[in-house]
C-alpha cells in the first residue's frame, strides 16, 4: 500500500470516531458515579479513569500486536508490532486510512471494555486489586477474544469473526457481553455489599447519572458508525441504526417500569438508552432501520426484567452490569439471526428475513464460548487478587466509604456548605440526610417488584 491510498475524509472520521469512544469512558464515569452512594463516587469514577491510564500503555506495548498483528491459532495475534514497531511509516496504512488511526480507534475500545466491568464491584473492592485486575484480564481475556472477532483474513483470521463466521459489528460479543460475563465473576468472587437487600441503596444523583447516559449516547456514534472505517454509507446507515434503537429501548423500559410499578424514572430512562446502545452495537451493520426499532424495544424490556435476576439468584452485581451489559450484548447479537437483513452492510439474512438458523447457531456459539472463558478467567484472576493483595475491603472500611479509605477524599464538602448557609443566616442541612442516597442502580421497590425502577 501507497501514501496514495490514504482517504483523508476516512481518516477524518476514524480519528473523529476515536475522540468519541474516548468520551465515552469518562461519560461511563459519570453513570456509574451518580448510581453509588456519595462516600464511593470518587472511587466509582477512578476506576473508570485509571482504566484509561493503564489499557493506554498495555495497547501501545504489546495489546494491537496481540489482537491485531497477524494470527496465531485464530486465537491471538504475535508481537511483530510491539510497541507499534514500523507503523510510523507513510507506507503503514489500514484500508483507506493510515494505521495509526486505526490503533487510535481501538485502542479505545480496549479502554472501555474493562472499565464496563467496574460496576458491578462497587462499594467494596481495593483500587490496587483493581488496577492488577485490568492488567490481568485485559492481557488474557480481552486482546484474545478481540482478535477472534475482528482479526479478519480472508480464513486466516480470527475463529470468531473469520473462521465461525458470527458478526460482530461493533462489539456486542468482544465488548459487552465480554465485559458482562467478567462482571458476574467478580461480583460472586468479592461477595455482596453490607446492608445488600437490607439498606436502601439508591443513586446519590441522578442528575450525574442522566449527564453519563448522554455522554455515552453521544460518543456511541463513534463507537458504531466509526467501526464502518470510512465515511460512507456504511457509516450511515450504523449511526440511524444506533440512533433508532436507543430511542426505542428507551420506551421499552419505561413501558416495563410503567407496568411494574405505575412510574416512570429517570434511572429508567437512562439505563433503557444503555440497554439499547449495548443491543444494537453488534446488530448496528445487519439489520435495517425498522429491524433496529425492534431491537432496541425488545433490549429494554428484556433488560428491564434481566436487572432483577441478582435477587433471584443473590449475586450482588451493584451497577446492574450483568443485566444490562451481559443480557444486552447477548440478546444483540442473538439479534442478528433473527432479524439481520441481506439489505444492511453485514449482509446476513436472520431468520425472520429467510435465512434460517444458521446464523443464529453460529452468534449463540460464539457468545457462549467467550462467556465462558471470560468468566473463568475473570474468576480465577479474582480470587488469586483477593488471596494475595486483596481485592475486597475490609469490613471497617467499606463501613467508612472507599473513597475516604482508598483515596483520602471525599466527593463534596459538605463541612463547607454548611458553614456558609450559616454565615448568611440559612439553616445548615440535618447531618442526617448528608450521604442519604446509595450506589445501587435499584431502589427498594425493584428489589421488591423485579425491575431497576
Amino acid at each position: 500500500m501507497t501514501l496514495m491510498e490514504i482517504n483523508a475524509g476516512d481518516t477524518a472520521w476514524v480519528l473523529a470516531s476515536a475522540a468519541l469512544v474516548m468520551l465515552m469512558t469518562p461519560g461511563l464515569a459519570f453513570f456509574y458515579g451518580g448510581m453509588v452512594r456519595v462516600k464511593s463516587v470518587l472511587n466509582m469514577m477512578m476506576m473508570s479513569f485509571i482504566t484509561i491510564a493503564v489499557v493506554t500503555i498495555l495497547w501501545v506495548v504489546v495489546g494491537y500486536s496481540l489482537t491485531f498483528g497477524g494470527d496465531t491459532g485464530h486465537v491471538i495475534g504475535n508481537f511483530s508490532e510491539v510497541g507499534l514497531k514500523g507503523l510510523l511509516v507513510p507506507e503503514a496504512v489500514s484500508g483507506t486510512t493510515p494505521t495509526l488511526a486505526f490503533v487510535a480507534f481501538q485502542m479505545m475500545f480496549a479502554i472501555i471494555t474493562p472499565a464496563l466491568i467496574s460496576g458491578a464491584i462497587a462499594d467494596r473492592a481495593t483500587f490496587r486489586g483493581w488496577i492488577v485486575f485490568v492488567v490481568g484480564w485485559t492481557l488474557l481475556v480481552y486482546f484474545p477474544v478481540a482478535h477472534s472477532v475482528w482479526f479478519l483474513d480472508e480464513g486466516n483470521g480470527g475463529w470468531i469473526g473469520d473462521k465461525l463466521g458470527a458478526v460482530d459489528f461493533a462489539g456486542g460479543t468482544a465488548v459487552h457481553l465480554n465485559a458482562g460475563a467478567a462482571a458476574l465473576a467478580l461480583a460472586i468472587v468479592l461477595g455482596k455489599r453490607i446492608g445488600w437487600k437490607k439498606d436502601p441503596m439508591r443513586p446519590h444523583s441522578l442528575p450525574l447519572v442522566l449527564l453519563g447516559a448522554g455522554m455515552l449516547w453521544f460518543g456511541w456514534f463513534g463507537f458504531n458508525a466509526g467501526s464502518a472505517l470510512s465515511a460512507g454509507t456504511t457509516a450511515a446507515i450504523t449511526f440511524v441504526n444506533t440512533q433508532v434503537a436507543t430511542a426505542a429501548a428507551v420506551i421499552g423500559w419505561l413501558i416495563v417500569e410503567r407496568l411494574t410499578h405505575g412510574k416512570a424514572t429517570t434511572l429508567g430512562l437512562a439505563s433503557g438508552a444503555v440497554a439499547g446502545l449495548v443491543a444494537i452495537t453488534p446488530s448496528c451493520g445487519a439489520v435495517t432501520p425498522v429491524g433496529a426499532i425492534a431491537v432496541g424495544l425488545l433490549a429494554g424490556a428484556i433488560c428491564a426484567f434481566a436487572v432483577s435476576l441478582k435477587y433471584k439468584l443473590g449475586y450482588d452485581d451493584s451497577l446492574d452490569v450483568v443485566g444490562v451489559h451481559f443480557v444486552g450484548g447477548l440478546f444483540g447479537s442473538l439479534a442478528i439471526g433473527l432479524f439481520g437483513s441481506a439489505a444492511a452492510p453485514s449482509a446476513v439474512d436472520g431468520l425472520f428475513y429467510g435465512g434460517g438458523v444458521s446464523q443464529l447457531g453460529k452468534q449463540a456459539l460464539a457468545n457462549v464460548v467467550v462467556a465462558i472463558y471470560s468468566f473463568g478467567i475473570a474468576f480465577i484472576l479474582g480470587k488469586v487478587i483477593d488471596k494475595t493483595i486483596g481485592f475486597r475491603l475490609k469490613e471497617d472500611d467499606e463501613v467508612a466509604g472507599v473513597d475516604q479509605v482508598e483515596h483520602a477524599e471525599t466527593a463534596y464538602d459538605y463541612l463547607s456548605a454548611a458553614g456558609l448557609r450559616g454565615a448568611l443566616g440559612r439553616p445548615a442541612p440535618a447531618a442526617a440526610t448528608v450521604g442519604a442516597g446509595t450506589d445501587n442502580g435499584s431502589t427498594e421497590a425493584s428489589e421488591k417488584e423485579g425491575v431497576k425502577a
